[in-house]
C-alpha cells in the first residue's frame, strides 16, 4: 500500500479513526509520520508517545462541554501544587505522570472526572483475586454488590425485585456461614 500523504513511499503506519460511528483509515509512510508528528502522536525519537496518544483519545481539553467541569481544569493549573514534590496540575497534564504518591491526593478532585470517563464510571480499584485462593472473599464481594443493588431498588420503590435480591443475599450469607462452620471443624 502506498502512503496517502506523499503518494510515493510504501505505507508503514496504519491509523483508524472512528468518529460518530464513521470509520476513517489512514495509511502513511514513516517519513510523513515524522514530519507530521503532532498529528500522529509521535515523539522526537521516532516512536509513539503514549501520553500524546492517550490525551488524544481522552481529548481532555475539548471533551468538557459543561462549563463547571472545564472551570475545574483551569483553576488548579495556576494555583494548586503538590506539597511533597511541588508539581502543578498543568505539569501533570503535560507529562501525563504524577511526581509522587501525594499528587494523587492533592489532585484527586480534578482527576476523578477523567478517571470516571476512562474507566466506565469506576474510580475505585477492587483488584482481582484468583478463585482458588480467594475462597469466601468472592462471596463477600458478591453480597456487597447485591446490598448496593438492593438499596437502589428500594429507593426506586421496586420492591418485588428488591425481595428477590434480599433472598439471594440471605442464601449467600447462609452458604458463607456454613463454609465457616465446616472450616472450624
Amino acid at each position: 500500500m502506498i502512503c496517502q500523504e506523499c503518494n510515493k513511499r510504501p505505507a508503514t503506519f496504519h491509523f483508524t479513526k472512528v468518529i460518530n460511528g464513521e470509520k476513517k483509515e489512514m495509511h502513511i509512510c514513516e517519513q510523513c509520520a515524522k514530519e507530521n508528528s503532532e498529528s500522529y502522536s509521535m515523539n522526537e525519537n521516532g516512536g509513539f508517545s503514549i501520553h500524546n496518544l492517550l490525551s488524544g483519545l481522552l481529548n481532555i481539553d475539548s471533551s468538557f462541554t459543561n462549563s463547571s467541569e472545564a472551570q475545574l481544569f483551569k483553576q488548579p493549573e495556576q494555583v494548586l501544587r503538590c506539597k511533597k514534590c511541588d508539581m502543578t496540575f498543568s505539569e501533570f497534564r503535560k507529562t501525563g505522570r504524577f511526581g509522587c504518591s501525594e499528587c494523587y491526593k492533592t489532585f484527586h478532585s480534578y482527576i476523578t472526572p477523567v478517571l470516571r470517563k476512562v474507566h466506565s464510571g469506576n474510580t475505585v480499584h477492587a483488584g482481582k483475586i484468583p478463585k482458588r485462593i480467594g475462597g469466601n472473599l468472592h462471596v463477600r464481594r458478591q453480597i456487597e454488590t447485591l446490598k448496593k443493588e438492593l438499596k437502589e431498588l428500594i429507593q426506586q420503590e421496586e420492591f418485588e425485585k428488591a425481595a428477590n435480591i434480599r433472598d439471594q443475599i440471605r442464601s449467600l450469607e447462609q452458604n458463607l456461614n456454613a463454609n465457616k462452620k465446616e472450616g472450624e471443624d
